[in-house]
């Protein structure tokens, strides 16, 4: 009897032993994330996305009603910043959650850049050219990520600035970033009180930080009136048109930037109508990322009737 209650104990351990084993490496493997360089996206593993309900600061509860309404049955996480600049009607959802910045980063390398033509530093007529291998090696771009192996790439600032914003092309990005230098876009990011951002791998960013951006930029805070007006060319000149504008009138000026990058992707940008100028910033985290890009397109669309429809009450 008392050998056979030894055997009980023993085969309870095993099992109890084995039961640990599964949760444990259960729970690491969602957390397993493929390392991205901190300037090209790159593929990562799946995993666990948590929906976060809608809890908003807000100052108009019709607005809180509206994009409420858009978000139902929404997959994923979202944060939201909507600031009308002429009314200064706000909402504010999950505006302090970090998100991986995608292409976003490209807006502090770009604002970096006009900060360097403004002083001086940097000629839009300078030429950039660089040896791909170098570049890659330069930026940590492992072989899952690399769009180009070989040869070189030689264009102008001012080409580079073009390239980086209306088409999101990342070797323009990876050329001004050599030339600008990155300890120079954290600094511009800690002198803009941009908080909650930072260059990594990946870089990270809120809702909050790229709604201020926007709004600096509107202000001319971040540059003199000439080189702003740049900028928000540059941003009006976005190719990748199928999430804030997907919805929205042809002949409107969305001055924005887009950024995907695996189960992450936003766009954030300045709408100037005739009657509003207002921020909408809209960071996702998806397992669809498709179907959040048509989500954010929504959003856009009831944001833009709501604010029509105000005016038209007034």
């Amino acid at each position: 009897m008392k050998f056979k209650k030894t055997l009980i104990l023993i085969a309870s351990i095993i099992i109890l032993g084995a039961i640990i084993f599964l949760v444990s490496n259960k729970s690491a493997k969602k957390q397993d994330m493929v390392p991205t360089n901190p300037l090209v996206p790159a593929t990562q593993t799946p995993i666990n996305i948590t929906v976060i309900p809608p809890q908003a600061k807000i100052t108009n509860e019709r607005l809180k009603n509206t994009i409420d309404k858009a978000l139902k049955e929404a997959q994923g996480t979202y944060g939201i910043v909507i600031r009308n600049l002429n009314t200064k009607e706000e909402y504010y959802l999950n505006e302090h959650r970090e998100f991986d910045t995608a292409s976003l980063y490209k807006l502090w390398v770009m604002a970096t850049a006009f900060t360097q033509i403004q002083s001086g530093q940097l000629k839009e007529n300078s030429i950039l050219s660089q040896n791909i291998q170098v570049l890659n090696n330069k930026f940590n771009i492992g072989s899952e990520s690399t769009e180009l192996t070989e040869g070189t790439i030689t264009v102008s600032v001012k080409e580079a600035l073009n390239k980086m914003i209306t088409i999101s092309d990342n070797y323009a990005a990876l050329l001004l970033s050599e030339k600008v230098r990155l300890s120079n876009v954290s600094d511009f990011l800690k002198k803009n009180g941009l908080i909650e951002s930072r260059l990594g791998e990946p870089p990270k960013t809120t809702p909050y930080d790229i709604a201020l951006f926007l709004e600096k930029l509107y202000k001319n805070e971040l540059a003199n009136e000439d080189n702003t007006q740049k900028m928000i060319e540059l941003l009006s000149r976005q190719t990748l048109n199928n999430k804030l504008p997907k919805y929205l009138p042809s002949n409107l000026s969305i001055a924005h930037k887009t950024g995907e990058l695996g189960y992450f992707t936003h766009d954030a940008g300045i709408v100037f109508t005739n009657k509003d100028e207002y921020l909408i910033v809209v960071l996702s985290e998806s397992d669809n990322p498709s179907g959040a890009e048509e989500r954010i397109a929504e959003i856009s669309k009831a944001v833009y009737d709501y604010f029509e429809e105000k005016d038209i009450e007034l």
